[in-house]
């Protein structure tokens, strides 16, 4: 909860108040506990401060729990005995400005990327690709660029890429060998792509972040609520958005310095999925811009289940870290619960590891940086309860909230504009029209001297015949005369035989 007067977001009560400075917010954070341990109500907690104090906020929605957010909150034993115990005073429900987003616009505005926009280097890792093939990607897209040809969806993809491939041969000298195993590889990636809903991510409008950076009329900051629930079932598509829109904040933002608050907060729930058989390269650069980002006045937590999910050269950015329950049933577990005691400042007060392993559901161990950045000792304490409802809200306040959005108009509609695909089919079809005419053509001169020489043939076969008809007479007369004389010999010589 914000505390307007201290300037401070009160997030737990252990020995003592528990608060987080908010210009040590962009120093990002870590939500991690085993399923049911309370990890939401945090992230709700810390949403809403947020919220309260003028941030916009980003939170990937996987369980469909956080729509009623929209909503305030209602009564209960266990609400009502946090607030007496940690004397909570003022506390009153309320809901929270929310916008609703869903990459298969069913559940909210729909949210699209362009090919171009989301870049081979993504696009390599969401497609499984090798490195060789990925090279191939690159060429793709470094022709399409010199070229002028417009990359948008899948289909002006898998065009570039099949014009690519047919042409392979000119390409070689300039680019290098182009396989055609790996040309292949490429397509069938992309239908199956296609078939986990990357025709429904990829077009235009393209998300414009700025719109996320958006204030309600008393001055909290909108919750992007960004319904995952669906596309969480397509793991690597899921993981790979979120980079994407982490890449395009710290694209889009100007440095910003030491800000006494952020400028945006983003919360990554089941974070593991961000960097799972994520390539090395690829998890320096999430580290780099992890990094960097915080220069920029933007928050990143991440929500999981177990802080080894997170590489150790991610998890050495974050200053603030909330640790619910883990249970260590296996040698495994065992070592990833030292793993996360280890990373926190030691209270002489409590064993970290066993606290670790015996805090109740909406309990947790708390360390937050100070207002010079310096990590606190790690205390035991309960988690503030949430002002919003916990429930999932009604379909029908949810699309009443969707169809009273700003941006409603802006994003609905999918647009089609030309593109690689179209300006490659016009190409071919361009090119096909004219293999035709020259072949129509072909065929024409082919037709006109077969009549030529038909013309020539007939006018030798008259000639001849003219030839033939005089020589024919002239053998006729003779033909006639000697057969006369013969056959007077004949009636002769019979005759003579017959007389004597």
């Amino acid at each position: 909860m914000y505390v307007k007067d201290q300037h401070k977001i009160w997030l737990a009560t252990g020995a003592e108040r528990i608060y987080l400075e908010p210009s040590m917010a962009n120093r990002h954070g870590l939500i991690a506990g085993a399923t049911g341990t309370g990890k939401t109500v945090t992230l709700k907690v810390l949403a809403e401060s947020f919220s309260d104090m003028g941030v916009p906020v980003f939170i990937a929605d996987i369980k469909g729990d956080l729509s009623g957010m929209c909503e305030a909150g209602t009564e209960n034993k266990h609400i009502r005995r946090s607030i007496d115990t940690m004397g909570i005073e003022q506390f009153t429900y309320t809901p929270y400005p929310i916008q609703f987003w869903d990459v298969y616009g069913k559940q909210g505005l729909p949210v699209r990327t362009t090919v171009s926009e989301m870049g081979p280097a993504l696009l390599a890792r969401l497609l499984g690709l090798n490195d060789t093939q990925e090279g191939i990607l690159r060429i793709v897209f470094r022709i399409a660029d010199e070229r002028g040809l417009l990359l948008i969806d899948l289909k002006d993809l898998r065009s570039m890429v099949q014009y690519v491939g047919d042409n392979a041969k000119e390409f070689k000298l300039v680019y290098g060998n182009i396989a055609p195993q790996s040309v292949g590889a490429i397509q069938r990636a992309l239908l199956a792509l296609s078939d986990e809903g990357g025709d429904l991510f990829f077009g235009e409008p393209s998300l414009a972040l700025p719109d996320w950076m958006e204030w309600a009329e008393d001055g909290r900051g909108v919750m992007n609520v960004l319904e995952c629930q669906e596309l969480f079932q397509h793991p690597l598509l899921y993981g790979t958005f979120l980079l994407w829109m982490l890449s395009e904040i710290y694209e889009m933002l100007p440095e910003a310095g030491d800000l006494d608050r952020p400028k945006l907060a983003f919360f990554f729930d089941e974070a593991h999925l961000l960097f799972k058989d994520a390539p090395r390269a690829l998890v320096e650069k999430v580290e780099q811009v992890v990094r960097l980002i915080r220069s920029k006045g933007v928050s990143v937590w991440f929500i999981t289940q177990n802080p080894t999910d997170i590489p150790e050269s991610v998890l050495g950015q974050i200053g603030n870290r909330v640790q619910h329950a883990l249970r260590a049933y296996t040698p495994a577990d065992q070592k990833a619960v030292r793993a996360a005691a280890q990373s926190f400042r030691t209270n002489p007060a409590f064993d970290t590891a066993e606290a670790i392993q015996s805090v109740g559901t909406g309990e947790a161990l708390v360390s937050v940086l100070d207002a010079d950045g310096v990590p606190g000792i790690v205390d035991r304490a309960f988690i503030l309860p949430p002002r919003s409802s916990m429930k999932a809200v009604a379909e029908d306040v949810l699309q009443r909230v969707v169809d009273g959005s700003a941006y409603k108009e802006k994003y609905a509609e999918r647009i089609d504009r030309e593109s690689a695909y179209e300006a490659l089919t016009k190409t071919a079809e361009e090119a096909a029209a004219k293999a035709e005419e020259e072949a129509a053509a072909a065929k024409k001169d082919e037709e006109q001297r077969e009549k030529k020489q038909g013309e020539k043939k007939e006018q030798k076969k008259t000639t001849t015949r003219k030839k033939a008809g005089v020589l024919e007479k002239a053998l006729s007369s003779t033909a006639n005369t000697i057969g006369r004389e013969i056959g007077k010999k004949i009636v002769r010589g019979i005759f003579d035989t017959f007389f004597k």
